[in-house]
């Protein structure tokens, strides 16, 4: 399999951090068995596909307020909350939205923005962050450390990967089961399945 720093940059032709990337993968894709030409194609496909290329590995919360009323109405217009309120606050935003769900506490907790989306398949809460921890023997600090080093946005991204099955997945050469595994639906399956099979052909 030729994975090599040149040929990772022929297919995540949007990042300009290619070393780094190239040493992460190395170190972490053999521990989860991300090892063939299917698996390999499909992981950096998805992942590429989830975060520009390996370039956008934190969630970004800065919207405007007509974003927020669009993209979280059960939170704001829906709820009564006056979006102008939240409006390009990062911080505040998520401590709303990810308030009391996916294992964070209240508001006031901070949960929301602590354990806001991070890694190259967006890890999100605090339940999620501490599967995760358990799973490579880290405190939940030690694992939100972790998340920010270009390492750890791989590996959250690997045990997602892992936790799904999804190495059989490519296997099976199924790009549109694997799509629904990673995003939950069929979004971006065009561009996806593209970058599939270009990234097959330049492994090979």
């Amino acid at each position: 399999m030729n994975l090599t720093e040149s040929s990772l940059a022929k297919m995540l032709l949007r990042n300009k951090n290619i070393h780094d990337l190239f040493v992460a993968l190395n170190s972490v894709l053999p521990k989860y068995e991300i090892n063939t030409v299917n698996r390999v194609a499909g992981f950096l496909a998805q992942c590429g596909h989830e975060s520009a290329d390996f370039t956008v590995l934190k969630e970004n919360l800065n919207y405007s307020a007509e974003a927020l009323n669009r993209v979280f109405p059960k939170y704001f217009k829906n709820a009564g909350r006056d979006a102008n309120l939240y409006a390009r606050n990062p911080e505040k935003i998520a401590n709303t939205v990810y308030a009391n769900r996916i294992g964070n506490g209240d508001t006031a907790s901070g949960d929301g923005w602590r354990y806001r989306g991070r890694g190259a398949i967006q890890l999100t809460g605090k339940t999620n962050y501490s599967e995760f921890a358990k799973s490579i023997g880290k405190t939940l600090e030690e694992t939100v450390a972790y998340l920010e080093t270009m390492e750890g946005a791989i590996e959250s991204a690997c045990w997602f990967w892992n936790s799904r099955d999804i190495n059989q997945t490519c296997d099976d050469n199924d790009i549109v089961l694997m799509t629904k595994k990673v995003n939950g639906g069929t979004n971006g399956l065009e561009e996806r399945t593209i970058h599939y099979n270009n990234n097959k052909k330049i492994l090979t």
